[in-house]
This record gives C-alpha cells, sequence and structure tokens, in this order.
C-alpha cells in the first residue's frame, strides 16, 4: 500500500494543488482583463471630464463623454496626426522609437512621447467649451498623473483632476484635494505678452498682490510636491510639451476656423 506520507506523494500533491491555482489564477486573469481594461477607461474618462467641470454625480460617464473629441498632437509640430496602430501613451513612453530622453527637465519625467492625447469638449453647439491636456510631473516621492482643462482662450485654467500619484497623505497627498483644486479655476498662465508666468506658491498667495491671477496656493508642508506641481504646468505648457499645439490652435480661433 502507497505511503500517503511519503515525500514522493507529499510532492505530486503540493505539484498537483500549484498547477490547479494556477489555471484558476491565469483563468480569472485572461476573463478579468476586459472589464479592468473598461474600469480604467472609465476612470480616465471621469477624471477628464471631473477636470473639464462638466461632470455632475450620477452622470453617466460614457454618455458624457461623447461630447469629447479625442486627439493626437505631435509635440514638435503642433498639429494632429495619425499615428499608425494608434497611440498609446503609457506603453510609447518605453519604446526608444516612439520617445526621446529629456535633457533639462524640470518635471524629472526623464523621457517625453512624441506624440500626445488632448481632448476636446464642445457644448450641444459644437462650440468648443475645453482643451482638456494629460500633464504629469516628478513630485517628491512619485509621478503625479493628471488633466490639466483650459477654457477657450487657452489661458485660463478651467479645472485639474489628479488622478494617480504616490505623495505623502495630508501632504502633498492634497493634490486631489478637490478644495485645493477649485483654487485653480480662473487662475491663468500667460501674461499679456505670452511670458509663461504661472507659478505654485510656498503656502498661501499674499493678499493683494498684483499677480494673484497666475498664482496658485502651495500645499502646506509640501515645498518640493508644490514645486513639482508648478514644474509640471511649465513643462507641459511650454515648448517641449503643449505650447506649439496651443499657439497653432490659437491662431485658428482667432482665424475663425475653430467654433
Amino acid at each position: 500500500m502507497k505511503d500517503k506520507n511519503s515525500i514522493g506523494n507529499i510532492i505530486n500533491v503540493a505539484v498537483g494543488v500549484c498547477l490547479v491555482c494556477a489555471v484558476i489564477v491565469s483563468t480569472a486573469a485572461v476573463t478579468l482583463r476586459p472589464l479592468q481594461e473598461e474600469n480604467r477607461a472609465s476612470f480616465r474618462q471621469l477624471n477628464v471630464l471631473q477636470a473639464a467641470g462638466i461632470y455632475e454625480p450620477g452622470m453617466n460617464v460614457s454618455e458624457a463623454f461623447q461630447r469629447i473629441d479625442r486627439r493626437i498632437v505631435e509635440f514638435d509640430t503642433g498639429e494632429y496626426v495619425d499615428p499608425p496602430g494608434g497611440f498609446d501613451p503609457v506603453r510609447a513612453v518605453r519604446d526608444p522609437a516612439q520617445s526621446r530622453a529629456l535633457t533639462g527637465d524640470p518635471a524629472g519625467i526623464g523621457r517625453r512621447t512624441h506624440y500626445g492625447e488632448v481632448f476636446l469638449a464642445r457644448d450641444e453647439a459644437g462650440r468648443l467649451e475645453r482643451v482638456i491636456l494629460p500633464v504629469h510631473a516628478y513630485g517628491l516621492w512619485s509621478t503625479m498623473y493628471a488633466f490639466l482643462a483650459l477654457e477657450p482662450d487657452l489661458n485660463t485654467v478651467a479645472g485639474i483632476s489628479f488622478f494617480e500619484h504616490g505623495e505623502t497623505p495630508g501632504l502633498g497627498g492634497e493634490i486631489e484635494n478637490p478644495r485645493w483644486q477649485e483654487g485653480w479655476v480662473g487662475r491663468r498662465i500667460r501674461d499679456s505678452d505670452g511670458n509663461l508666468v504661472f507659478r505654485v506658491d510656498r503656502g498661501r498667495t499674499p493678499e493683494g498682490v498684483p499677480d494673484a491671477d497666475y498664482r496658485v496656493d502651495g500645499l502646506s508642508g509640501a515645498t518640493i510636491t508644490s514645486r513639482g506641481v508648478e514644474n509640471m504646468v511649465r513643462f507641459w505648457l511650454g515648448d517641449e510639451g503643449y505650447g506649439p499645439y496651443l499657439a497653432g490652435l490659437q491662431r485658428r480661433i482667432q482665424a475663425g476656423e475653430v467654433m
């Protein structure tokens, strides 16, 4: 009679259990992947809508997102493009053929893709209502990801929504606090000469300063995170980021080519 407690039998049982568990886990992963991707896409859509200020609790996200037109932009030219095979920013930044290393990188992101997403929100009449830009930069502990929405003048902040980061809860993690994000609404990016002068203060913006429209309160006890947020805006709205695209879109708006 075979000894159930023999080393060989124990190994066989252990291997069998591992194989069964591996099959179950693999099957679950394959089965759940479409649902996970759908949830991830819905989460991004929600944050785009929140940044644009057009989301209301209980709203159907997928239906509301039909107002949003997703386009791909070539950063260097500022022109709309249709990359062969589509564009996935997560994969592209890891591909040397679709991205490049940055020098003098204030955002601390290391590489920038050749292309970027833009989201155009339109009202019921089809007029441009918001331009929403994906932006990211390194803070104290992590890369901070957000959507920054601009008014049709392309210079006034309509809203911001941080959706991923690893900053310290209660300090740098306050970037996701709705009350702090509300302080961005109405702030301006460039002065009348076109200079990018937006800044995040090291603490509260002093009362009565003449350039208050270009400043956002800093995060208490989170100087490095605040600096990272400021660098994020300056980089992505500058010449290395969406600057050429926004300049071209501004010209088209002024020429009446864009509603």
